[in-house]
C-alpha cells in the first residue's frame, strides 16, 4: 500500500519494549513520531536513539509521542538499549517496536509487499529502506514523512521544527517561510483574504506582492 502525505497511518497491534501497542489507541488525541531502523546494533541508529532519548521531553512539551521500530525481535531491542545507554549517556523510556516478521515495515510501505522471510539472517542492507520517519497528527493523518540513507544521521532538531510549524499552521491559517524558526514572522496563506486578514492581524502584516504577505507570529 502506497502511503502519502494526508493518509491514514495504518494501526496495528505489536509488541514493544514497553508491552503491546495499539497503535492509533497509544497515540490518543497526541501527536506521534514513528522513526525506523533496519536493524538493532548498527552504529548511525544508536546514535539517533540515544539522541531522541535525551530530546524526549521537547516533544513532550508539543504533545507528541515518540515510538522506534527495528526490524529484530523486542528481546534483541532490550539489549540494545544498554548500548544506547552506556555510549550515548541517556536511557532509551519510550517503546521501542519488534518488527520480527516485517510486518510492520510492510505495512508502512518500506519493504515491499512480497519481501519474502522473517529478520532472521537479513541484513542492515537489505533492510537499508527501514530509515523512516512519520510525523502522525491526532487525526491519525501522516503529515511528514523522510527517509534517509544508512549513512547519514536523521536531523531530529530540525523534525522539532517542522512539528512547531505543523502545529502552529494547523491552528492559525499561515505557513511557515524557507529556514523558519519558532518566533519568526510566518505568510499570510493566500485563502484568507485582505478584509479577514484586518480581522485576524489588526497590528498589520507587511506585503511583498499580493500572493505574499509577512506577518508576526501569532501564538498557538
Amino acid at each position: 500500500m502506497s502511503l502519502r502525505l494526508n493518509s491514514i497511518a495504518p494501526d496495528f497491534t505489536a509488541e514493544t519494549t514497553k508491552g503491546t501497542v495499539r497503535f492509533h489507541e497509544w497515540i490518543g488525541d497526541n501527536w506521534a513520531i514513528l522513526f525506523s531502523h533496519p536493524k538493532d546494533f548498527t552504529p548511525v541508529c544508536t546514535t539517533e536513539l540515544g539522541f531522541m532519548a535525551r530530546i524526549e521531553p521537547e516533544f513532550a512539551k508539543r504533545n507528541c509521542k515518540i515510538i522506534g521500530l527495528s526490524v529484530d525481535p523486542v528481546e534483541s531491542h532490550l539489549r540494545w538499549e544498554k548500548d544506547i545507554e552506556e555510549t550515548q549517556g541517556a536511557s532509551v523510556n519510550y517503546p521501542m517496536i519488534g518488527d520480527p516478521t516485517l510486518a510492520i515495515a510492510k505495512l508502512y510501505d518500506m519493504l515491499p509487499a512480497e519481501e519474502p522471510a522473517t529478520s532472521e539472517g537479513r541484513t542492515a542492507a537489505t533492510n537499508q529502506t527501514v530509515r523512516s520517519v512519520f510525523v502522525i497528527g491526532p487525526d491519525k493523518k501522516i503529515k511528514l514523512q523522510l527517509t534517509y540513507p544508512m549513512t547519514t544521521g536523521r536531523n531530529f532538531n530540525e523534525i522539532l521544527r517542522v512539528l512547531d510549524s505543523m502545529q502552529l499552521t494547523a491552528a492559525h491559517k499561515v505557513a511557515t517561510p524557507v529556514n523558519w524558526q519558532e518566533g519568526e514572522d510566518v505568510i499570510i496563506v493566500p485563502a484568507v483574504s485582505d478584509a479577514e486578514a484586518k480581522e485576524k492581524y489588526p497590528q498589520g502584516w507587511k506585503t511583498l506582492k499580493p500572493y505574499l504577505r509577512i506577518v508576526s507570529q501569532p501564538t498557538i
